[in-house]
């Protein structure tokens, strides 16, 4: 796919210095040696996997509004911290839900990024402790008692990441996708579910960047928030088409469990091209907010590359 993004900006060299600010945080802010060995199932949950989209967002869009990650330590710079932060804790959030989604009494999946789901490796008591510590360690996250962060900054990012991932969000989601087996949705109610289940937290993602150095004016973050709504809706319909088109090893996580389980999904709904052609629809979409939100494309180059990551990915 083509995309109006400058050929000078090295997406892979951007992404890898992110990322390892992102797991060093993670690292250091996970206790290994937490009661009862508990520790090491939040550890096993969220360190070394997963592509860390959520985080990367938060800290693209982040950029976008002027905060500066290029530094190696960020601990002189509030708004950088918050970022950093922010950028952990909705991690966590995605974490915790994955352990809790493939738990017996939901997906009972039995492999998430290539290895045995956790409550596979530490048994099923343990990997809901797991998910439960994970989520309340992301607020921790967001809220450091050093001074750090600035209240204000704290509050906001605290509301917008609670509410994406309550009932109003990713749990509201995942209760209308249990709902919803063996049930016909409609393209509006399926938009729905995903909505809620998916794109709330990668629209929150943008969202918490976007307030780390407090909140932007209007048209900038209008922009960057239809350029996320767009982007959670490609990802969703690109993993409905991955489910059918990909293998195990290749997704890391049990293929085809969607349609042997009944779900509704986009490939189901649509068949696979028209998926495909939603897919394009909804990357053109989201390139064209960022272009809305009035920042200069320089600043938005990498949440542009992130789209084109999304909608091309092949896991």
């Amino acid at each position: 796919m083509s995309s109006n993004f400058s050929r000078e900006f090295n997406f892979q060299a951007w992404s890898a210095e992110r990322l390892a600010q992102v797991e060093q945080f993670l690292k250091h802010g996970i206790d290994a040696h937490s009661p009862a060995s508990l520790g090491q199932a939040m550890r096993y949950a969220v360190l070394d996997g997963g592509k860390r989209l959520r985080p990367l967002l938060v800290m693209a869009a982040a950029e976008a509004v002027g905060v500066d990650l290029e530094a190696a330590s960020v601990t002189d710079q509030p708004s950088s911290l918050a970022a950093l932060r922010a950028a952990c804790a909705v991690e966590l959030i995605h974490a915790y839900s994955l352990v809790h989604d493939d738990m017996p009494c939901m997906d009972n999946d039995v492999l998430r990024r290539g290895k045995p789901t956790v409550h596979v490796q530490f048994g099923e008591a343990q990997a809901l402790l797991a998910g439960d510590a994970l989520q309340a360690l992301a607020f921790e996250f967001l809220t450091p008692q050093d001074g750090s962060t600035e209240f204000s900054v704290q509050a906001a990012q605290v509301a917008l990441l609670s509410r994406a991932a309550g009932y109003q969000g990713m749990a509201g989601g995942q209760a209308i996708d249990l709902a919803s087996v063996g049930i016909p949705l409609s393209e509006i109610q399926l938009r729905q579910m995903h909505r809620l289940k998916t794109g709330a937290l990668l629209l929150c993602s943008v969202q918490l960047g976007a307030v780390s150095a407090g909140k932007p004016n209007a048209q900038i973050f209008n922009g960057l928030s239809d350029f996320a709504q767009a982007l959670g809706l490609a990802f969703q319909v690109v993993d409905d088409i991955l489910d059918v088109t990909a293998d195990s090893a290749t997704l890391g996580k049990t293929a085809g469990k969607d349609a042997a389980a009944d779900k509704p999904t986009y490939v189901s709904l649509l068949g696979l091209v028209k998926a495909q052609q939603l897919a394009e629809e909804l990357y053109a979409e989201s390139l064209r907010a960022l272009e809305a939100s009035g920042l200069h494309t320089a600043a938005t180059e990498a949440l542009g590359a992130l789209a084109g990551q999304v909608v091309n990915r092949k896991n």
